[in-house]
């Protein structure tokens, strides 16, 4: 080994070392969100290798194996088309995530910019941006996603783009409230005596204190987003057919004959219901780790 090498591999050590010990200190103060974590962990590398074990194609169709129970040949049994429900909730995962994160990154990123400049400019801008978000904040989340998907069409871009316009209000008022506290700080007005531009000023100053509120307000926005992908799909709005959504997969004939055919509505809604319980339970314990108040809880 060379001196290189070794020099390379003693500095790597203590990085490594102290990414375990937050990942540890992190587990035993929060372990509800540790869990929650590792829900998202599960869904994650089911998005990525569950195709994989599978040899059924989610889309095919083999209606001579329809509605059959779990066997060993279907791990979860299959749809009233002969789909193998295990390759469709695999998928269905990909596409949930997919949509959550793309989501809330427009969403959540838009609104965080939004809110920057409306705070820091205040006045006509602020008064103008903020009725805006009133009149959003005022139609309920499902209602002005199902208006926006019906106008735009029922695409995945689409339903992204929908979810997304539904996260701007939320986002946009905590970054806001956040700016407002701290746009009259001695920095910002060290860096406007020395003549820095209100692009520099926000770039520099501002946005770095709010990425603690807005990470909060997008770990949770994760779960909310997914679940109003499903409920887009379930009321035929969403993902359009054959692509599998778990929302898409609640709407067969699971939830009009349950008694017979179980699998089909318990498996997407229990995915559904951990998916939104573990993007909870982790965004809960981040907010508690950034929030200076709560970081002794």
């Amino acid at each position: 080994m060379t001196t290189q090498q070794s020099d390379a591999l003693t500095l790597g050590r203590p990085r490594t070392e102290g990414a375990l010990k937050v990942v540890s200190g992190f587990i035993s103060r929060k372990p509800l969100g540790a869990a929650g974590a590792l829900i998202i962990i599960i869904m994650v590398v089911m998005a990525v290798v569950g195709p994989l074990s599978t040899d059924w194609d989610p889309l095919e169709w083999t209606l001579a194996d329809k509605l059959e129970g779990p066997s060993g040949e279907h791990w979860l049994g299959t749809d009233d088309k002969g789909r193998d429900l295990w390759s469709r909730m695999m998928s269905g995962a990909r596409i949930s995530l997919m949509v959550g994160f793309l989501s809330v990154a427009f969403g959540s990123g838009s609104g965080g910019v939004i809110g920057v400049v409306s705070g820091w400019y205040g006045g006509k801008v602020d008064n103008a941006i903020q009725r805006l978000m009133d009149a959003l904040m005022s139609i309920p989340t499902l209602i002005l996603a199902m208006a926006i998907t019906a106008a735009l069409g029922t695409n995945l871009l689409n339903i992204i783009i929908a979810i997304g316009i539904v996260q701007v209000p939320r986002a946009n008022r905590v970054v806001r409230s956040q700016v407002l506290a701290v746009k009259e700080s001695q920095y910002v007005d060290a860096a406007r005596s020395i003549g820095a531009v209100n692009v520099r000023i926000m770039g520099q100053h501002i946005a770095p204190q709010c990425v603690a509120p807005w990470l909060i307000i997008a770990t949770s926005a994760l779960g909310i987003a997914i679940l109003t992908e499903a409920s887009l799909s379930f009321i035929g709005l969403g993902v359009p057919q054959p692509e599998p959504s778990w929302g898409g997969m609640l709407a067969g004939p699971g939830r009009t004959d349950f008694v017979r055919n179980p699998w089909m509505a318990i498996w997407p809604g229990l995915a559904l219901s951990l998916a939104v319980y573990g993007f909870n339970l982790f965004g809960d314990a981040i907010r508690d780790v950034l929030d200076p108040r709560l970081r002794g809880t």
